[in-house]
């Protein structure tokens, strides 16, 4: 069984050509600098917890341009056309139809979906990938605290919703919403959508 997430965030960036290394996520966006020549000009992050929100705006550089919102990501959008929207965590938490709608409607032109989530385990592949993923998982801990106990991350506080969409489940729905997007399964309990509008 995957470990229980507790993101419900999406980060957007503005219609601003920008290289696509530049776009934060819930995980890396606070040690990221826009890119060299980027022509980013601000970061928006929306996530329904307050609390999480306040933890990451304490650990976000001021001079970073990322505007912090706490709203439904799918009611309370923010304004606009964006080159890219990311999602980390966030599209289980969602009404899956109606946030793959919401998000290309506010993809400029050109611009890309990036989905980072996780399904339900129930294809014999999603057993094996987990069954990978746990001492993998454990490994990436120790390396990443250097063998100390660490104390538990503040990301890891806020409240979760399992998963109730099977990976079949959500390249069917995918293909009849967003046709040509990319869908694959990943270690770590979870599957990546990319996206580009046409």
């Amino acid at each position: 069984m995957p470990p229980p997430l507790r993101s419900r965030r999406c980060t957007l960036r503005p219609l601003q050509r920008a290289d696509l290394r530049a776009v934060p996520t819930r995980r890396d966006y606070r040690r990221q600098r826009p890119a060299s020549g980027t022509k980013c000009v601000k970061w928006a992050s929306v996530d329904l917890d307050p609390v999480i929100t306040v933890q990451d705006q304490k650990l976000t550089p001021s001079s970073l341009p990322v505007t912090f919102t706490v709203a439904d990501a799918v009611a309370e959008f923010p304004a606009g056309s964006y080159d890219v929207i990311t999602c980390v965590a966030t599209v289980h938490h969602l009404p899956f139809a109606q946030a793959l709608a919401c998000f290309s409607s506010h993809l400029a032109p050109g611009g890309t979906l990036v989905i980072v989530d996780l399904p339900q385990a129930r294809a014999p592949v999603d057993h094996v990938l987990g069954a990978l993923a746990i001492p993998a998982n454990a490994a990436m801990g120790w390396l990443k605290n250097k063998g100390r106990p660490s104390p538990r991350p503040a990301s890891m506080t806020a409240p979760t919703r399992a998963a109730d969409m099977t990976f079949d489940d959500i390249v069917r729905e995918t293909g009849t919403l967003l046709p040509g997007a990319g869908l694959r399964r990943r270690l770590f309990w979870r599957y990546t959508l990319v996206w580009h509008q046409p």
